[in-house]
């Protein structure tokens, strides 16, 4: 249970389409992580597949049946928005229940699911609590309680964690990490943080303009992108781009370099170190090399260059070469 198939999906308003025509196929059981900038479509997607939008064409596939033109109810997702959307008159316990008391679900059941979601999230001694007794983490985990009590085929989650602050990100991207091990049920999850992708994913799907641009394990798109777009939105700090008399030297219209390619030391490239970030165990550098441009440098910790310093640069890994269209040659 939870595969789902995109075949031709297409969505537009009026004459404009966001969504000009996908093929996508997420297997059961798998963490797929849609990410892109904003406006990408990411977001249209999920909704699409949730039942939250009709398709102008295409069809969608969810457990072998064609759920196209099924109302949301009818799909077996449970869907995790980035608002909390919790009662706050009602206390966790009857939050979680809400779906379940509305599809007129017994209530020794409903009590079963409430108490087994709630072990699962560590949210048992909040249960009788109401959301204003929460942080926003707490709250975030009631809302996915919410969904989980609903045993669904499939998890949508569109951005759940945006209206946390960045310790309870990373604290939350874990809990949903162990929650998928858990319950191995598939997850689709969005998110324009491809550091989200990067650690979460068994799958990224990158999008761009309401295309799909690359789909593959994160480090096959960290190692190995398709095109330019992909090698330069997935990696952080972001891969170095260089076109010009440099890159024709490797024979590419442009050619890229992930920070922690570059060493500080000898070598044939000499620069100015602008910016400098100490971060403890690494350390990274803005440097403007002349007739090539500025480069981001990840180094050691105790490379210990200010603003001002002159260095010397060399590549030492992969030089990724892309064409004149953007291609990866």
């Amino acid at each position: 249970m939870g595969k789902i198939q995109l075949t031709a999906v297409r969505k537009s308003f009026g004459e404009v389409d966001v969504i000009p025509g996908i093929d996508l196929t997420i297997e059961n059981g798998e963490f797929v992580v849609f990410v892109g900038p904003s406006g990408c479509g990411k977001s249209t997607l999920l909704r699409l597949i949730a039942g939250l939008e009709d398709t102008t064409s295409g069809v969608i596939d969810i457990d072998g049946k064609d759920a196209t033109n099924l109302p949301p109810a009818r799909r077996g997702l449970a869907m995790v928005f980035q608002s909390y959307a919790l009662y706050p008159h009602m206390t966790v316990r009857k939050n979680i229940a809400f779906p379940l008391k509305m599809a007129g679900m017994d209530q020794a059941e409903q009590d079963k699911r409430v108490e087994r979601a709630a072990k699962v999230l560590n949210l048992t001694s909040y249960l009788d609590r109401r959301p204003g007794q929460l942080s926003g983490g707490q709250r975030q985990r009631v809302a996915i309680g919410r969904a989980i009590v609903r045993e669904p085929s499939a998890f949508l989650f569109d951005e759940p964690l945006s209206n946390l602050d960045a310790a309870l990100r990373v604290g939350m991207r874990q809990e949903i990490s162990e929650l998928h091990q858990s319950l191995k049920t598939t997850m689709i999850y969005v998110t324009h943080d491809q550091v989200e992708a990067m650690t979460m994913a068994d799958k990224i799907v990158v999008l761009n303009a309401g295309r799909i641009e690359q789909v593959g394990a994160p480090l096959e798109l960290y190692n190995f992108p398709c095109n330019l777009f992909v090698a330069g939105f997935i990696g952080s700090p972001k891969m170095n781009l260089i076109e010009g008399a440099e890159a024709a030297k490797h024979k590419a219209h442009t050619i890229g370099i992930r920070p922690e390619h570059i060493t500080v030391g000898d070598g044939p490239w000499e620069g100015v170190v602008g910016l400098s970030e100490h971060l403890g165990s690494d350390s990274f550098l803005k440097v403007s090399v002349e007739g090539i441009g500025t480069l981001t440098v990840r180094a050691p910790g105790e490379v210990h260059a200010r603003h001002g310093d002159r260095v010397r640069l060399a590549p030492a890994g992969k030089i990724h070469r892309f064409d004149a269209t953007g291609l990866a040659i």
